[in-house]
């Protein structure tokens, strides 16, 4: 099967389902990754230089190395500034995308996110993925992952909070997943904080433990075609 893993900013994809990219690679499955984001080409970025990213973008080609990624996609959409493209620009860029992956399975981050990158991203891909058109007719199922730091910070009393309903046993990756996690030296915290080793450590654990295995995955299923 063809994955394409969706990732608005440099390490979300490892953060968010690293287990689960190495469990699809491991299974021989062709696995890409999409970066949306990074330092723009219009103009300089105002908050961050352009060697910012030639470095994280080095963390990413590593991490993804670990976890046996096939291919890396890498965007010029400036950070933190998704939600100031023009729509139809933003929904070219995703179906140019996925035409050229043309995946069986599409992992996005989740539409309730505190950060409006990936709000927009999700957005933009809910058009592309569309069963009765050409782009979307060939995705079989689309997975909402959890990202640390961003899924938990939304407001579930106002707006729906990450519920999954889909479980990935990762007990065999967890240790792939905290290798690929450690290339970016730039992004880790120390503990507690969300995106700390040691955290991504304890989700895991608490996901697994919800289905009876030593470390697991969680997402919300958006929609699957038997």
């Amino acid at each position: 099967m063809r994955i394409l893993v969706v990732a608005p900013h440099a390490d979300d994809e490892t953060i968010g389902m690293g287990g689960t990219i190495a469990r699809h690679s491991r299974g021989g499955n062709d696995v890409t990754v999409a970066v949306l984001t990074g330092h723009g080409v219009e103009e300089p970025h105002p908050i961050w230089p352009k060697q910012t990213w030639n470095f994280v973008r080095d963390e990413l080609r590593a991490a993804c190395e670990v976890m046996g990624v096939n291919r890396i996609i890498l965007e010029e959409i400036p950070a933190v500034g998704v939600a100031d493209q023009p729509i139809w620009k933003l929904n070219k860029l995703v179906s140019e995308i996925v035409d050229d992956v043309t995946p069986d399975i599409l992992y996005i981050p989740f539409l309730n996110d505190l950060h409006k990158d990936h709000r927009e991203c999700f957005h933009s891909f809910s058009v592309t993925w569309r069963p009765y058109c050409g782009t979307g007719r060939h995705i079989k199922a689309v997975y909402a992952y959890e990202t640390l730091s961003e899924t938990h910070l939304n407001f579930p009393y106002v707006e729906q909070g990450f519920l999954p309903n889909v479980f990935v046993d990762i007990s065999d990756f967890i240790d792939i997943k905290v290798r690929a996690m450690s290339c970016y030296k730039s992004q880790t915290k120390r503990a507690p904080d969300p995106r700390s080793l040691e955290t991504i450590m304890a989700l895991a654990t608490w996901r697994g433990s919800t289905i009876g295995v030593q470390a697991a995955e969680a997402f919300v299923l958006v929609r699957q075609v038997v």
